[in-house]
């Protein structure tokens, strides 16, 4: 059965979630489209033409794909038991989840505007409903990007991860009881701090009720600290990429959406989370959980920077989380993030292979299990070489002056791991994995000195558009380059044209034109999402509204006081406040904390301390009406007649320190500027 298409939000960390939330209110047409890009996105993008130079590349990736192994088929497949059907909605009757939204995957033969090893990703991925794992384990797949996992215990089911969304998880859990019968949840594991993991847990089990019945939560060691503050800072960047990435604005059809690689999407519902009361602090740390054994192995600052694996012995089984899975991972992620260390991933990796010895099955977070002894080994092996191979020869040729495009330009995994579908690029790709190692040790510089200081794009732009001889010439250039098929080539003259002149219409259509045959190419789904969202936004322009926050609130309200302050800081306008200083008190009466806010040479500087007595205003708020603040529930208004406030001081002054503080819109230009 296909899934959905959520339309606002597509993968991972709470800021790429939030920023994905751009118009969860009042939007009453389609699901998975953002109330901006409704019609545009249909004219636009599934009119597109499929280049000649496109379909031969697609008839030799598919006799490549005929090749492959349909084992994996019959194991996406194995232990069906009920297939979803119908749509799941929010509290305001919205859209958030359609198991029915990838239909038109059901064919075989991949179209032409899809790469077919994506496509083939695709429809694997497509297998919603719930799975039999061996006895005493379940899956429930395709009713979010990840799975949930049901364990066996002694009183009910143990609930490893537990979704995005309260909606998705709560539905999930409704149709296991459904087939499997009504049983309580007698424990909560979250395998890793993305929120894809946790944060539909207040679907899986209420608040109180975990409270009541002293429901273990389990998690690695950081869980609480990397959850709640993930992306805080970056956030509004890190969510206006993520769109790119997740192809939010996208439809879900052939010259569209098609996959994102770990799974179909993420819905757009409410997020919470619940704190754990068990954090496995050791390497390897075993315990018993509703008489269940479980022995795991933290993997931190691997695929998420808290992060655990676990077997249990006597089921035979071991749960890999994230480390692995039927995808190459990314070491950078296109949404933007800090790199990831690759030699380290690859060493957590050779371990699991010591840790699942006697394990009859390996099943993951994403995607479907792997089963037998034999299989369990050579998938875990490829996925550790694959790692290690990308960073080892990375390094060699950085150490032989070679730069990251360099790199990436020419290296290729060997044979062996080429035929192995599960480490291909569907997620992230040799080449900008390649550029990750290369940043984690030598950074941005690649050591040519024109390259030290280069121009920014608008005045190179003008430059190059100049050299060319004016607009029209760099267009004829770029237009003998596409109709060549070298659309790499042509997206570069482009992009210089339409940042040189942003209304040349011709140039931004045939740069959109350039992008979509590129998006049709990749086999990876967040490159096909990229190049797609390129093409929309040159058609179209950019989101109208910037992100919301509201739905992540519960989840909010656990983020450290802290991680806020700092963010505030980040978003402190120097120009606007030029030589001035201020100083406000920041106390939270429920909370019996204060904070000194102290603004000087251009920077916010924040620390938790008495209120200071030299302070031009001080503000007492509720840390619940901090959090509506921060999530936009409250304005101005709010902030000076709630009961739940209390200003002191100047109220000039603390309106004048409110307003150096930048508050972006979240919808800035990508493709022009």
């Amino acid at each position: 059965m296909a899934r959905t298409l959520p339309s606002h939000a597509r993968r991972w960390p709470l800021a790429a979630l939030i920023g994905l939330s751009l118009s969860a209110a009042g939007c009453s047409h389609s699901p998975g489209r953002s109330a901006d890009a409704s019609t545009s996105l249909t004219t636009a993008s599934a009119t597109a033409t499929v280049h000649p130079a496109v379909q031969r590349a697609q008839a030799e990736v598919t006799r490549q794909v005929q090749q492959a192994d349909a084992g994996d088929f019959d194991d996406a497949r194995r232990g069906f038991i009920a297939a979803p059907h119908g749509q799941v909605r929010n509290e305001a009757g919205q859209v958030i989840w359609d198991f029915d939204a990838f239909a038109f995957q059901q064919a075989e033969a991949a179209p032409d505007s899809v790469n077919p090893s994506l496509w083939r990703q695709a429809r694997l991925n497509n297998q919603a409903g719930l799975f039999k794992v061996r006895d005493g384990i379940w899956q429930l797949r395709g009713f979010d990007l990840s799975n949930i996992t049901l364990i066996q215990g002694q009183t009910g089911w143990i609930v490893v991860d537990t979704g995005t969304s309260r909606e998705t998880a709560s539905t999930a859990m409704a149709f296991a009881r459904q087939h499997l019968g009504a049983q309580a949840v007698s424990a909560v594991v979250y395998t890793h701090s993305h929120v894809d993991h946790f944060g539909g847990v207040l679907g899986v089990i209420s608040a109180d009720e975990a409270r009541a019945r002293q429901v273990p939560i389990v998690a690695p060691a950081g869980f609480m600290e990397e959850a709640t503050s993930e992306n805080v800072l970056m956030g509004t960047a890190m969510a206006r990429r993520a769109m790119y990435m997740y192809g939010s604005r996208l439809p879900a059809n052939a010259t569209g959406l098609v996959d994102n690689g770990l799974g179909k999407a993420v819905p757009f519902g409410r997020v919470g989370i619940l704190p754990p009361t068990l954090l496995v602090q050791q390497a390897r740390e075993e315990h018993v959980i509703d008489g269940v054994r479980f022995v795991f192995h933290n993997v931190p600052d691997s695929e998420a920077p808290s992060e655990f694996t676990f077997a249990l012995p006597e089921l035979q089984a071991y749960c890999g989380a994230e480390l692995m899975g039927h995808t190459l991972h990314n070491l950078y992620t296109l949404r933007g993030a800090k790199v990831r260390d690759a030699l380290r991933w690859s060493g957590y990796l050779d371990d699991a292979l010591k840790q699942v010895q006697g394990s009859e099955v390996v099943f993951t977070q994403h995607h479907w299990p792997v089963w037998g002894p034999e299989r369990i080994r050579g998938f875990i092996e490829h996925q550790r070489d694959a790692y290690q191979f990308i960073h080892d020869q990375t390094v060699r040729g950085m150490n032989a002056g070679l730069t990251a495009p360099e790199i990436a330009e020419t290296l290729k995994l060997p044979t062996a791991l080429q035929q192995d579908f599960a480490v291909h690029g569907y997620y992230g790709t040799v080449r900008h994995n390649v550029k990750a190692v290369y940043q984690f040790y030598l950074g941005w510089y690649d050591a040519h000195p024109a390259n030290l200081d280069a121009l920014p794009p608008v005045p190179a732009a003008k430059g190059y558009v100049a050299l060319a001889g004016g607009p029209e010439g760099l267009r004829a250039a770029a237009q003998k380059a596409f109709d060549a098929g070298d659309f790499r080539w042509a997206a570069e003259l482009l992009k210089h044209a339409v940042y040189a002149y942003p209304s040349d219409k011709p140039a931004r259509e045939l740069l959109a034109r350039s992008f979509e045959q590129m998006g049709f190419l990749a086999e990876s789904a967040p490159w096909r999402n990229v190049y797609l969202s390129g093409a929309l936004e040159l058609r179209d322009g950019p989101p109208t509204q910037g992100p919301s926050r509201v739905a992540f609130a519960e989840l909010l309200q656990h983020t450290p006081i802290e991680r806020f302050l700092e963010a505030m800081a980040a978003s402190l306008n120097a120009e606007k406040v030029g030589d001035a200083r201020a100083t406000i008190n920041l106390v939270f009466s429920d909370l019996k904390q204060s904070h000194v806010l102290r603004v000087a040479n251009g920077v916010l500087r924040h620390e938790a301390a008495a209120p200071a007595a030299d302070a031009d205003a001080t503000l007492t708020v509720t840390h619940p009406f901090f959090v509506r603040m921060v999530t936009g529930q409250v304005g101005g208004l709010g902030l000076l007649t709630s009961s739940d406030t209390k200003i002191e001081g100047s109220r000039l002054a603390l309106g004048r320190f409110f307003g150096w503080l930048d508050k972006p819109a979240g919808n800035f230009p990508i493709v022009t500027r």
